[in-house]
């Protein structure tokens, strides 16, 4: 079988092995350069026109848009992290004071079902309150270990990691927009007259997809974000801006949405005895599903060309290789070979 395979079926074997070393090695410690490369595509557009618009060198304009950049993100930043953490410390701090709400509320349970089964055999009605006992006690247990003071110390400790990995992406962004049109033309200096060509077709159809792909994404996030802000400020005025921007940046996740937010929200509710909030809180979250499965495939064909569910399976099998990151990753994958076989690389013609 090897025999028939020449120096070019061996090169693309190698290439093939090489990227997917990369992949399973570099790529999950490589998250800030990987985000800073991307970011720098998407600011791409925005440089080139303050070049071609206002007459600068290109520089100036990645100055100008890497300062913009940093001051927006800056200020988002800090006004959302800075609520969170406001939030964290206050539920932290109040957790007891839940969970004993939640305990007593399983105690009142506990009771009724007894009176229930008064007149059932005494073995039986052991065995129930043992296993109701134990459920309860095991669910006090895992909230009050995952609200231990080493584990929060522990994220605390992370901070300067996570700093060390911000200052690596807005380095590497900035190098990536001043360096990116050196970049693209040394990578054509390897290619044939032929290939280079079929790449540049590919390149202009991959922008045009994952700028539709990035647009789709944002109108659908917008109308999420409008919808859940509304919704809150009659629910719950005092935690509107902050959870609706969690719950805006959580949609994000196929499958998951705005309900891995509003689901246990309602279902503390539920438990509480606040059953009006719990009820509003799971309404939301159902219009909140139905825009989204409404509205998603109409805006993302329309953008992109690109099914929702080809796009949801590659979003997952992302997730589960390359963790959060296959989340951008997986989609792209996916627009590159649809995009490769519209230019003629990867020709894909075969009939069982």
């Amino acid at each position: 079988m090897f025999r028939y395979l020449t120096k070019r079926h061996w090169l693309y074997i190698f290439l093939a092995a090489i990227l997917l070393l990369i992949g399973y090695f570099i790529l999950p410690i490589s998250l800030p350069l990987i985000l800073a490369f991307l970011t720098a595509l998407c600011l791409n557009p925005i440089i080139r026109w303050l070049q071609f618009r206002f007459k600068l060198n290109r520089k100036v304009s990645v100055i100008i848009v890497f300062l913009i950049f940093v001051l927006i993100a800056g200020v988002l930043g800090t006004y959302v992290v800075a609520s969170v953490v406001t939030h964290i410390v206050n539920f932290v701090e109040n957790a007891p004071t839940y969970i004993n709400q939640i305990m007593d509320k399983f105690g009142e349970w506990q009771t009724q079902i007894e009176n229930l089964m008064k007149d059932l055999p005494a073995e039986f009605i052991k065995e129930i309150r043992d296993g109701i006992a134990n459920n309860i006690n095991d669910f006090s247990d895992t909230i009050k270990s995952q609200l231990q003071v080493e584990k929060i110390a522990g994220m605390v400790a992370a901070i300067p990691e996570y700093l060390v990995s911000l200052l690596v992406y807005l380095i590497s962004l900035f190098l990536f927009m001043i360096e990116l049109p050196m970049l693209k033309a040394t990578s054509y200096q390897y290619l044939t007259e032929a290939t280079a060509e079929k790449v540049r077709f590919m390149n202009a159809r991959l922008s045009y997809v994952v700028l539709g792909f990035l647009k789709a994404q944002f109108l659908v996030s917008i109308i999420i974000f409008i919808v859940t802000l509304i919704g809150l400020l009659l629910i719950a005025p005092q935690y509107a801006i902050i959870m609706s921007l969690i719950i805006w940046a959580i949609d994000f996740i196929p499958i998951i949405g705005s309900i891995a937010i509003l689901a246990p929200w309602s279902l503390y509710m539920f438990i509480t005895g606040d059953v009006v909030m719990g009820t509003k809180l799971a309404i939301l979250a159902i219009i909140l599903l139905a825009i989204r499965r409404t509205v998603e495939p109409k805006v993302m064909g329309q953008h992109i060309g690109l099914s929702p569910l080809a796009t949801l399976i590659a979003m997952y099998i992302g997730l589960q290789l390359l963790g959060f990151l296959g989340f951008i990753i997986g989609p792209l994958v996916v627009i590159g070979f649809n995009s490769a076989k519209e230019a003629g690389i990867i020709k894909w013609n075969f009939k069982l």
